[in-house]
């Protein structure tokens, strides 16, 4: 299950709890791409030092696989990596669409 969820209480949220939400939605989000079908990890490598970047590569493949339907997993580590304030945007406009598309 796939929830929508408003971008700008996404942003509104991370920026008023100073980050944590972030992380929280992370998480969140993993998990539902995990249930659409993608192998991310678990959310403990993002602590690891070295090991968070691999998770991030892997949260980029799962996200290209399972919502771009196959694009360059690079490109959106890239981006999530260099620009990580767009990443919210990006993944969560995505998911909105499916979530839309699941409600009845």
């Amino acid at each position: 299950m796939v929830t929508k969820r408003s971008l700008i209480k996404v942003y509104l949220l991370g920026i008023v709890t100073l980050g944590i939400y972030f992380i929280y939605w992370t998480v969140a989000t993993k998990r539902e791409l995990n249930s659409l079908g993608a192998d991310i990890p678990t959310c403990w490598l993002m602590i690891i030092p070295i090991a968070n970047i691999y998770w991030l590569y892997r949260y980029a493949k799962g996200f290209a696989e399972v919502l771009k339907n196959g694009e360059s997993p690079l490109l959106y580590f890239l981006v999530f990596w260099l620009v990580s304030i767009i990443m919210p945007a990006i993944v969560q406009s995505e998911l909105n669409k499916i979530a839309e598309g699941q409600s009845y």
